[in-house]
Order: C-alpha cells, then structure tokens, then sequence
C-alpha cells in the first residue's frame, strides 16, 4: 500500500470510530445533490453498509423494513455516486453528497420532498431594495430561472440524451465549452460596443448559459459564486 492510500485508510479508519450509532447500531444519513444542493433522501446507514458506500463509491443503507442491506440503485438502475460524507457534530448524523444517476425517489421524483405542506406565517426575507419579501417568493423569485438552468445542465451532463446542444458540449470536452465563453464574451462586447440592448440580451444570454456549463464541467456549484459576491458585497469598501 502506498503512502498516500495508508493515509486514507487511517484517516477514514478515525473518522468512522468517531461516530456515535444508535442503540439500533443505525445512522441517520441525509442525501443531497452535490451539484445543485437539493436533499434528496434520507435513509440509515449501519457499520456494514457505511463501509461498502465507502469502498464502491456508492450509496448502500440499511432496511430497517426488510432488515437488509440494499444498494441504492441496484435494481432501478439510478444509482448514487458519492462526492463527499461528512458527519454532524454531535457525529450521529451523516450528510452524504451524491452525483445522481436518474431520480432519488422511488416515485419518479427527483427528490423524496416533493409534497410541501402550506405555511400559516411564512418567514420573510430583505430584498436588495430593504423590502421584506415572502422566503418563498424570494427562492422562486427573479434568479430562480438560474437555479433551473442549473439543475437541467447537471441532468443533461449524467443522462446525455441524445441531439441536445448540451450534450454535446459535455461529449467534447472542457476545450470547446472554454472556445465557447470566449466566443460569447466577444459577441456579448461586440453588441455593447454597437449599443444594440437586443442583440446584447441575446448574447449574455448564451454567455451565462455556457458559464454555466463551465461551472458544471469543473464541478463548483453556482452556490459558491454566489457566497464569493456575498462576501465580497460585506467587505468593507476602500473607496
């Protein structure tokens, strides 16, 4: 075994004598999509199938129904690659970050949480304007077409369905979806040069789309970007 493998076993050999199982020997683990955040099950995990997740890059749980392992996908096919495990605090509960292959639930859903139930007092939120605004509105507010954009990309990146666009871009490679930034960004100047706010919403358009791409291609969820504005925005300002 090398030395960079010896490091890995110990290290994983640390973290999982660290957690704490349930006086069933069951962990609670919640499922998210790597790429756009969403949560997307949760289930249970014991010793055994916390390792085999481990060592096949998969997701397994424990049936606590059934009273039986089971490898999440082995049947239907929409198997769970894992990014990332971590585990809470309190190390009695694991958040598993997952790159999907077709849906979580087993209704067809993207996610297990697609019954929402109505709030009396919804919370509220500050807009850009210091306006309060229902947090729910806000979510599918004015940007919600980009979280939407997002989530169609990372699919069409996973299943590649034949004859679209993205697709393409993902079958060539990182070389020629950073061709095409460039061509955007140069057709998005040219219109703002020629002062033609048509012809510029077109190609900023096409700009943030193939952004887009590029974001998933590297894997940084647009998520991240948005902290680094907000970051930015809290710095105090030198001018």
């Amino acid at each position: 075994m090398s030395e960079d493998k010896k490091d890995i076993a110990l290290s994983q050999q640390e973290a999982v004598s660290g957690i704490r199982w349930n006086e069933a020997g069951l962990l609670p683990a919640v499922i998210q999509d790597a790429r756009t955040l969403e949560v997307l099950m949760f289930a249970y995990m014991n010793p055994e199938s916390l390792q085999r997740s481990l060592t096949s890059g998969q997701t397994w749980f424990w049936s606590r129904s059934r009273s039986e392992l089971w490898h999440k996908g082995g049947t239907s096919g929409n198997t769970q690659a894992i990014t990332s495990i971590h585990y809470d605090c309190d190390s009695d509960t694991l958040l598993v970050k997952v790159v999907p292959e077709g849906p979580a639930c087993h209704t067809g859903e993207n996610s297990c949480f697609f019954r929402e139930i109505p709030l009396d007092s919804p919370a509220t939120v500050t807009d850009t304007a210091g306006a309060a605004v229902n947090a729910a509105e806000a979510e599918s507010g004015r940007f919600a077409v980009l979280g939407e954009l997002e989530r169609v990309i990372a699919e069409r990146e996973v299943n590649r369905p034949e004859g679209a666009y993205t697709t393409y871009l993902f079958d060539k490679g990182v070389d020629k979806i950073l061709k095409k930034v460039g061509e955007e960004a140069s057709e998005t100047i040219i219109a703002a040069k020629n002062k033609d706010n048509a012809e510029l919403r077109l190609e900023v358009s096409d700009l943030i789309y193939h952004l887009l791409v590029l974001l998933q291609e590297r894997k940084l969820p647009l998520d991240e970007i948005l902290e680094e504005l907000s970051a930015r925005h809290e710095r105090p300002r030198r001018d």
